[in-house]
């Protein structure tokens, strides 16, 4: 791309989630048309698009709309990487579908994890029941992951001994398996890498990251950490990022291990990440304002934090047992909290609603503060 694409001009994206949504808000807010595609007559991102595809994401006939768009970008790496590829052949598309393709997959993920010279969990792939074997042994205790399709804690099982990997490799229904290491785990952090080429790059500062039952519950920033494991995880990013050629927003999850606290790569996603939402209200540009700038041809925004905060996942769970929504004024009240729902219109256990991000003076308070609105929003729907 030569020329920057410019407002009011028509942005396409596949998916209509709540990613999709907040990059349609984003897009509209600054000049440009969106159009989605997404199979949900509800999607939530269809309540702001301009227009809405309503029909499966690899629908010829619906791919061939998207393709009039000045350019395309996804909010899930569980996209047709093909449509992805077809797409590029009409129209500018951010990430590539190559790209995509390889976060669908672990098995290659962490294969381009480390050609690009950085660490993963010790791992083996096994796809059929024959490879699990001796080698396997040195793995356990280890988590047996799916290959594809897993995301919230989802398609993950531990296994101590070589009959429960066989047996939860049966459960998998015998897909392809990546078999990984258990680490001595001290926290999980995120990088948010805002690519356009590799002299447009900016990063986020670390989100650390809080997991209940899989699924993220609060991202700090800043993360509690030293500096300079800081800084080595924004260059970990960073060199991922260059190693894939990527043009986009990438999301990079790495587990701190030991007391060294050393950092290795977990898995990436290849779009705006659940652990960036505080950059809505905590940073001077936005997750999504960064997609939308990059697959327009335009640099990374400042990605500055302007304040310490804590992102707070709110769940279905929340939800009275009839459906009562919850008592939003606890949020609303406190003026350092600030409300996103995702227009969703069940809610059910598990399922992201929407979240708030609470502003504070360092990352213990607004830790603090968020845990105790996110259990008084909990105690309600008891």
């Amino acid at each position: 791309m030569t020329t920057p694409i410019l407002p009011p001009a028509m942005l396409g994206i596949l998916g209509g989630g709540q990613l999709g949504r907040m990059f349609t808000v984003a897009a509209k807010t600054m000049g440009y048309r969106v159009t989605v595609l997404d199979p949900d007559p509800n999607a939530p991102a269809a309540e702001f698009a301009d227009r809405h595809l309503c029909a499966a994401f690899d629908d010829q006939a619906a791919l061939a709309e998207l393709a009039q768009c000045s350019a395309v970008t996804t909010e899930f790496e569980n996209v047709n990487a093909d449509a992805m590829r077809y797409l590029a052949q009409h129209t500018v598309v951010s990430p590539s579908g190559d790209c995509v393709a390889i976060a669908q997959n672990r098995i290659q993920e962490k294969a381009w994890i480390q050609k690009a010279g950085l660490q993963t969990a010790p791992h083996q792939a096994i796809r059929k029941t024959a490879d699990i074997t001796a080698k396997s042994a040195a793995l356990l205790p280890g988590i047996l992951k799916t290959a594809t399709l897993g995301y919230d804690g989802k398609g993950q099982i531990r296994v101590k001994t070589l009959d429960e990997l066989k047996a939860a490799f049966e459960q998998h229904g015998l897909v392809d398996c990546v078999l990984e290491k258990m680490v001595d785990l001290r926290g999980e952090i995120s990088v948010i890498v805002c690519r356009l080429n590799s002299d447009n790059v900016r990063t986020f500062d670390p989100a650390e990251n809080i997991h209940e039952n899989g699924i993220l519950a609060y991202s700090i920033v800043p993360a509690r950490l030293s500096a300079d494991v800081q800084q080595q995880a924004q260059q970990m990013a960073r060199r991922l990022a260059d190693e894939l050629d990527y043009v986009g927003v990438l999301a990079v999850e790495m587990f701190v291990v030991g007391d060294t606290h050393e950092l290795i790569v977990n898995e990436i996603a290849p779009r705006p990440h659940n652990s960036g939402h505080h950059t809505i209200d905590a940073c001077a540009a936005d997750q999504f304002q960064q997609q939308v700038r990059i697959m327009c041809g335009l640099p990374p925004a400042d990605t500055r934090l302007l304040s310490s905060c804590c992102m707070a996942n709110i769940l279905g769970d929340v939800w009275g047992a009839n459906g009562e929504e919850p008592n939003w004024l606890l949020l609303q009240n406190h003026t350092a909290a600030h409300l996103h729902q995702y227009g969703k219109k069940a809610a059910r256990a598990g399922r992201k609603m929407g979240h708030f991000t609470l502003l504070a003076a360092d990352s213990d308070e607004a830790l603090a503060t968020a845990q105790q609105l996110h259990q008084s929003l909990a105690s309600l729907a008891k």
